[in-house]
């Protein structure tokens, strides 16, 4: 069965965002970019909450097609073009999306569906209402988190209201000169 990882970027006090959504303290540089781009490659489902795939949708379809696009963004719009995406939403029904499933009911059932279906893992990409959810119904088995040199006090915190214990082996780690850390677990079942 395939797994669910969840990719975030976090502060040393746990934090995903700050209280308004910013984001603008994640350290993110070429050599983690190259170093995530080798395991997001690797990926064919990517799964988001609706705001995140909206801030996706409203990026990286055209990214390469800027004149000044870095060779990242011309990758990653190169994968998100084929990647194929599974967004949970309330408000999306209904909508024609490319390559896009909505899962707005049944969550558990709809989610162990994309997981037993054919694919490498699948890559849950920030989306931290989404990742609550999944993490309580105990669908998430792995964290690929990038810890940021930053203690922030405040904000949307990626952990919250787990209410069992949640055991975890740790797979690697890795520090980028950045003063990011990766820490990379798979639950412990």
């Amino acid at each position: 069965m395939r797994k669910i990882i969840s990719f975030m970027h976090i502060s040393l006090d746990g934090f995903v965002a700050g209280p308004n959504g910013e984001m603008n303290w994640i350290k993110v540089d070429e050599e983690i970019f190259d170093h995530g781009a080798k395991r997001i490659g690797e990926g064919d489902t990517a799964l988001y909450g609706r705001v995140t795939y909206q801030m996706m949708e409203s990026y990286w379809p055209t990214a390469a097609d800027k004149p000044d696009a870095s060779r990242h963004d011309i990758e990653h719009s190169k994968w998100y073009a084929k990647v194929h995406k599974v967004v949970l939403s309330k408000t999306l029904e209904g909508q024609d999306l490319s390559n896009t499933t909505i899962i707005n009911e049944n969550l558990v059932d709809n989610i162990n569906k994309v997981k037993q279906g054919e694919g490498a893992d699948i890559l849950l990409f920030g989306s931290p209402t989404a990742t609550h959810s999944l993490m309580q119904q105990n669908l998430i088995d792995g964290y690929w988190l990038f810890v940021n040199p930053i203690i922030l006090g405040e904000g949307i915190p990626l952990f919250v209201n787990v209410k069992d214990k949640i055991k975890l082996k740790l797979l690697n780690t890795r520090q980028f000169t950045s003063g990011v850390t990766e820490l990379n677990y798979i639950v412990d079942k």
